[in-house]
Parts: structure tokens; sequence; C-alpha cells
């Protein structure tokens, strides 16, 4: 969620405050979030409305609508989002809810292709920008004005390839503006001009908060991740000083290590504008609340975090490469998929353990280790939030 307007949102989260003012203590003095943070109800349904449900929020990925008439629908927080791509290729977005009785006008997860939207359940028919155009017998009612019956319109803007949606309906400020430090660091992978080859699905029983925290860090990496460290030395690299909706770092390749891949080698091409120092690296970037880019030399990997449930969060990830590299009849994206798929599901398998862990009434948060510096971002970033402040935006 990303809101820039000093009177918006002020509603604490059902938490500890001395928990709370712990997790926002210096680094290096400071605990993690409260337990309560990843395993009540009460939390997550909080989370859903104010950081999923008020302000920017991912919600799919540009080339998931790329014609006049692609229609998606999508859950935000509380709610649901229906996207559509209108006829002179602009996207909007509006409330997944018919305004005659509330029907969804198309179920969560699903698209389609067509001239206009068309409730399934009494037929009300708008047009792709969101118009009422059609509605039974409602003509003949006196005083209805089908002009006052349009959808309920959400900001929508696409970014690097990526949909975000102002859940909040407008409170929440630039979204472009929030993000244009980070523009600087993602712009040379031009990830809108790369091509999706590879795609997974995962369901994590885990919160969503412990997911995105083992991802800020790669201390657990010499102990799960083998295959990682084999081409990425776990104690390289640096974290960037985020000024926005934003955490993240990079980390080195190994001395003839190419990519991210089981032998170092890449089955792709050089994304064009790389420096030297960009083929030497990989990025690591979380953007609130829930997208997790991982920029290689040769293609990117995006995760897109739904939580579902305080112990249960889905996760959708795809891997896109040069448009150069999968139009070679040899191109295989397997060289990224497998040796990422074998990494993810090793920080699933811990990350449920965690979430098993914190289920315990004696569980109490931690320290975090001098290397977990991401982490205390991530940390203090939510415990403000969960305090009604600001929880994130550009700095003044």
């Amino acid at each position: 969620m990303v809101s820039q307007d000093d009177g918006y949102r002020r509603d604490p989260a059902p938490l500890d405050r001395a928990g709370l003012a712990a997790a926002l203590r210096p680094f290096g003095e400071s605990r993690m979030l409260p337990r309560a943070a990843y395993v009540d109800p009460a939390v997550f349904e909080w989370e859903q409305r104010n950081f999923f449900g008020g302000g920017w929020v991912c919600v799919a990925r540009s080339e998931q609508l790329p014609q006049p008439g692609d229609q998606r629908a999508e859950a935000t927080g509380t709610g649901g989002v229906l996207l559509v791509r209108g006829e002179d290729g602009t996207l909007h977005a509006f409330a997944n809810t018919c305004r005659h009785r509330g029907h969804e006008l198309l179920p969560c997860g699903e698209g389609t292709q067509a001239r206009m939207i068309i409730c399934p359940y009494h037929a009300w028919t708008y047009t792709l920008a969101g118009d009422l155009r059609a509605a039974g017998s409602f003509k003949k009612v006196p005083g209805f004005e089908f002009g006052s019956w349009g959808l309920a319109r959400l900001p929508a803007t696409e970014w690097h390839g990526l949909v975000f949606v102002d859940t909040s309906g407008g409170l929440a400020g630039s979204l472009a503006e929030s993000l244009a430090k980070l523009d600087e660091i993602i712009a040379p992978y031009e990830p809108e001009r790369l091509v999706t080859a590879g795609r997974h699905s995962y369901d994590a029983a885990a919160n969503w908060k412990i997911l995105t925290e083992n991802y800020h860090e790669c201390y657990h990496c010499p102990s799960i991740h083998p295959e990682l460290c084999r081409v990425s030395p776990p104690k390289s690299g640096e974290n960037y000083a985020s000024d926005g909706p934003w955490v993240g770092g990079w980390m080195d390749l190994r001395d003839g290590m190419a990519t991210m891949s089981l032998d170092g080698a890449s089955g792709g091409v050089p994304l064009r504008g790389l420096d030297a120092q960009g083929l030497r690296t990989v990025i690591y970037v979380n953007v609130l609340p829930n997208v997790l880019l991982s920029l290689h030399p040769d293609y990117v990997m995006t995760h897109r975090l739904t939580p579902v449930a305080a112990d249960k969060t889905r996760i959708e990830c795809t891997w896109a490469f040069a448009p150069e590299a999968v139009a070679l009849p040899s191109f295989d994206p397997s060289y990224a998929v497998e040796f990422w798929d074998i990494t993810n599901r090793q920080d699933w398998g811990a990350c449920e353990s965690v979430q098993r862990g914190l289920a315990s009434p004696q569980a109490s948060p931690g320290p975090l280790a001098p290397d977990e510096d991401a982490v205390h971002s991530f940390v203090t970033t939510i415990a403000r939030g969960y305090l009604g402040q600001i929880a994130w935006g550009p700095v003044a």
C-alpha cells in the first residue's frame, strides 16, 4: 500500500504497542514483529483492508491484457478489481461489482475477451470504459439515469509491464513519483520489453510477510541453498537506501558464472541495456506490498504474492527473457526456471516451518543478524503502517 496523504489511513492494527516499539528500534537493537502479526486472523483482516485494500497494489502483468476487449478480474484485499483494455489501448480498472445487485462481473483469477462488460446475473451491460449501456427493463423506469450507474472506477497504471491499482479509490498519490528512484535501477532491464517464457504458481502455507522477509536476506542461504551458493556468494553485495515503497539490494555472481542457473551458464542472451556491472550482479527488489522482482543479466523473475489467509499465500512466479533470445530455435527457459523452482521450494519449505514455529504460544520476536538490514527496513515499514502512520511513500 502506497500512501502520500498525511490524513489517510489512521486506524491502528490490533497489535501490542510495546512489541511494535521493539520492532521500530534502530538496527542492531530491534526485534522482529510481534508473533500475532503472522498468525492472528484479525491482523490479517486489518492488512487486507489497509495494506492490500487501501492503496497501490500489483494485480496483474500487462501482457495478460494485450488487446482491446481483454478483461481480467483479480482479488484485492477485501474486494476485487476488474481490469479492462479499452478500445484505444488504455487500461481501465473497476470495482468487480455490478451496479445492480453487486454480482461479480468476472470471477477473480479469470479472464475473457469481449466488446462489452456483461454482468452474468441480470445482463446489465457496460462499455469497456465502464458506462452503463443496457439494463433490462430500466428504460421504462421513470427518472432512471443510465449515466448515473456506470461502474465504480479505480485508478490504474502500468509500470514496467506490471499493472497496479489504487484500491483506495484515489487517495494514494502518484505511484510513478513514489517509485522514481527505483525506476532508475529497473529501467536498464526493460521488463516491459521482455517475453514471459516460464510460469509457476505456488501455494505456500506461510504468511506473506514471512515470505518477504526471507526474500530480503541471504543469512539462510548457506543452510538451505547449495545451488544458489555455488553461483553467487551469499555474503556479497549491498542493500539500497530506499526512499519510497520498496526495499532491495544486489548480490554478485561468482567468477566464471554468467547467470543464476544450476551450472552458472546462460541459455539466453544478455539484456541489451546493462553495463559491465549489471552483467555481473543480480538485483532483488520488493515493491510493497506484494511484488518481488529479481533482475538477472539475461532474464527477470517476478513473484506476485496474494495473501489468502494469515497462514497461506498464493505466489505467481514468471520468468521473462529478451525477445531475441526467445526467438532462437534452440531457446529453452528451463535453465532459469529449474534453478529458481528448486530455490523457491527450498524457501517455501523454510517459511512454512517458520509459520508452524510461530504458531506456538511460546514463540517471541527474535533479533536481527548484522546482515539483515533489508529485513529491518521491511519490518519497520510494516510496523509504522500498523501504527496508522503513512506506511510508505516518497521522502519529502
